[in-house]
């Protein structure tokens, strides 16, 4: 194999390209949802005042005065939902055009800045989906029982995507595994 073939699979199949690659394809995941979001307002805001408001949960008094039924705190709730869904687009947006940049550009600091701002990304779609929807939309206001709108489900889907992101963007390398560990044949055992 010539030498651009070997750069090419060295990239190619490297954690960085494939940090760089799931952190294109959910950037373009968030934003759709978001999108979505605004333009099909009507669906989703009832499906948030489904869950905030119990409507169609199981009912119990020890539970039910959870319920939020404010329709003015309903709008915020959906309005910040909406926004996080596009900053958790923008930042890993963000870190998929660093990231490929610095493929292409073989930049080992910009490479740095696309792990970082994935990590954000991924974070921030951890807080959202295991934070929001599955502890406090799934707990709290028991949508796990919500007969009308029950997104545990998508939720969950969510999380595992945005933890396998984290895993890969913090795992290490091969090659930084192999630089900070002793070489049995260099490093001979010590004599007692």
């Amino acid at each position: 194999m010539g030498l651009s073939g070997k750069r090419f699979l060295d990239v190619a199949g490297s954690r960085e390209a494939a940090v760089t690659v799931l952190a294109s394809i959910t950037s373009l995941y968030y934003l759709i949802v978001a999108v979505t979001n605004c333009i099909d307002t009507d669906t989703n805001r009832r499906g948030v005042q489904a869950v905030l408001s119990m409507q169609a949960t199981i009912h119990h008094s020890g539970t039910d005065w959870r319920a939020v039924t404010n329709s003015t705190v309903l709008l915020i709730a959906y309005i910040l939902i909406v926004i996080w869904e596009y900053l958790v687009g923008l930042v890993l947006l963000a870190a998929a055009v660093t990231g490929w940049r610095a493929l292409i550009g073989r930049n080992s600091a910009r490479i740095a800045v696309a792990a970082k701002l994935s990590s954000i990304g991924w974070t921030m779609a951890v807080l959202l989906f295991l934070g929001g929807f599955l502890t406090i939309g799934g707990e709290w206001f028991r949508m796990w029982a919500n007969k009308q709108v029950n997104a545990s489900s998508a939720a969950l889907q969510n999380f595992l995507i945005a933890a396998v992101g984290l895993i890969l963007v913090h795992m290490s390398s091969r090659s930084e595994t192999r630089v900070g560990a002793p070489n049995a044949e260099s490093d001979p055992a010590p004599q007692q």
